[in-house]
């Protein structure tokens, strides 16, 4: 993989549960998984190899992907 981008939302909650979505894109390729089962639930383009790294990567960070969904404002993506 060449330089990808990864974005990661607000926590959302529902029924009780609390998790946030990790986006992953090159442009050409997106791939979208959830925190905090490290799955990917999307993909466009991506190798099944590939989607297998990224599920790896979001398990290996899942503190630091914690950390950075709990820090986003919603609020605060409205005004970029």
């Amino acid at each position: 993989m060449d330089e990808l981008n990864m974005t990661v939302s607000a926590v959302c909650m529902k029924d009780g549960e609390k998790y946030a979505f990790v986006s992953f894109s090159d442009g050409q390729r997106m791939a979208e998984g959830r925190i905090p089962d490290c799955t990917i639930i999307s993909n466009k383009g991506f190798t099944q190899e590939e989607v297998e790294m990224l599920e790896i990567y979001m398990r290996s960070e899942l503190r630091q992907l914690k950390k950075m969904a709990a820090g986003v404002r919603l609020i605060d993506a409205f005004m970029d």
